[in-house]
């Protein structure tokens, strides 16, 4: 295994760097998936954190590196929702103009939520490399600092966070189930549990349609995919052409990846709200879903990451009312 690009003394320095400023989310037992499962079944529950997603953890450490000139000439990011909500946000407390460009494939709450926190939203294009395209522009042409949604080793470390509190929580863990899509999230958590338990196995979660690393990582170089509509909204977008970090650090330092099913993804925000009582989105939805179908063998306790619950509420309306209907039928 080739050394990791962001180390676990980069994750620590991240840690007590942002910790007066974002979350230190709970971890909790379910007993329904461990019932389910056979073995001991955690929901790290990230979703609680302050802008409803884990990405938080990355902008506030990348936005704390910056000069104070950068500061001065603002930021701008391409982003799937929960990184521009973040960067919006961390960027808003310190006084940055920020800048968030979206294409039209993110859902109107994400792009909404990112406007009330003052951030410039720019529409652009139909896939995240258009939004991309837009946020290089920015950057040549008006000289704003580009904080990018997971190939920044600031982002990487602050992510990893997470994967220091999984170990805390759960020291006898031997399975985690991590979101994949561009592969910020999964090579900070990957980085950080590997150097402290090398065995447990690190699982990458994503939807059958688009995912951009899984393919990437099957032709043996960052690659291009067609960015389609899914549930799992968040882990749309590709990784970039040019990947410098998160390519390596998934190929190298994770063990597995699981593709899943618009209805599986679906089951899996059911029986978050029916049994877990908690409101997730397809992407945190993952862990769930993977579980549920079977699609993991599992030896000991396992921890499943619930990544964010800027869900579309109508859209939850919608996928709670189908399962419960098909749960219950209506009497004749």
């Amino acid at each position: 295994m080739q050394e990791a690009f962001v180390t676990l003394a980069d994750i620590k320095a991240a840690h007590a760097a942002i910790k007066p400023h974002v979350l230190r989310t709970p971890t909790m037992r379910s007993d329904s998936l461990s019932e389910h499962c056979g073995v001991p079944v955690h929901l790290k529950l990230e979703h609680r954190q302050t802008t409803r997603a884990f990405k938080l953890r990355g902008a506030t450490n990348a936005l704390r590196q910056l000069s104070e000139a950068d500061k001065q000439r603002g930021v701008a990011a391409a982003s799937t929702g929960n990184h521009g909500r973040a960067l919006a946000y961390a960027a808003s407390l310190q006084g940055i103009r920020a800048i968030i460009c979206m294409s039209s494939l993110v859902p109107a709450n994400k792009v909404n939520e990112i406007r009330k926190l003052g951030a410039d939203v720019r529409i652009i294009g139909n896939s995240q490399d258009d939004a991309q395209d837009e946020v290089n522009r920015l950057v040549v042409e008006n000289g704003l600092v580009m904080v990018p949604p997971f190939d920044h080793p600031a982002i990487i470390a602050g992510q990893g966070t997470i994967g220091l509190e999984i170990v805390d929580d759960v020291p006898d863990v031997e399975t985690v189930l991590v979101p994949l899509s561009g592969g910020g999230l999964i090579a900070g958590i990957a980085a950080a549990i590997k150097a402290l338990k090398p065995k447990v196995r690190i699982i990458g979660l994503s939807m059958e349609s688009g995912a951009a690393m899984h393919a990437s990582l099957r032709a043996g170089h960052p690659v291009n995919v067609e960015e389609q509509a899914s549930l799992a909204d968040s882990l749309g977008g590709g990784i970039g052409l040019n990947n410098s970090l998160t390519f390596r650090m998934v190929r190298d330092l994770v063990d597995e990846i699981v593709l899943l099913t618009e209805d599986e993804i679906a089951a899996g925000i059911f029986h978050a709200y029916a049994k877990e009582r908690e409101i997730i989105e397809g992407a945190a939805a993952v862990g769930i879903a993977a579980l549920l179908a079977g699609k993991i063998t599992l030896n000991g306790p396992v921890v499943a990451l619930f990544s964010g619950r800027n869900i579309d509420m109508e859209q939850h309306r919608r996928i709670m009312a189908a399962h419960y209907s098909e749960a219950v039928p209506c009497p004749a």
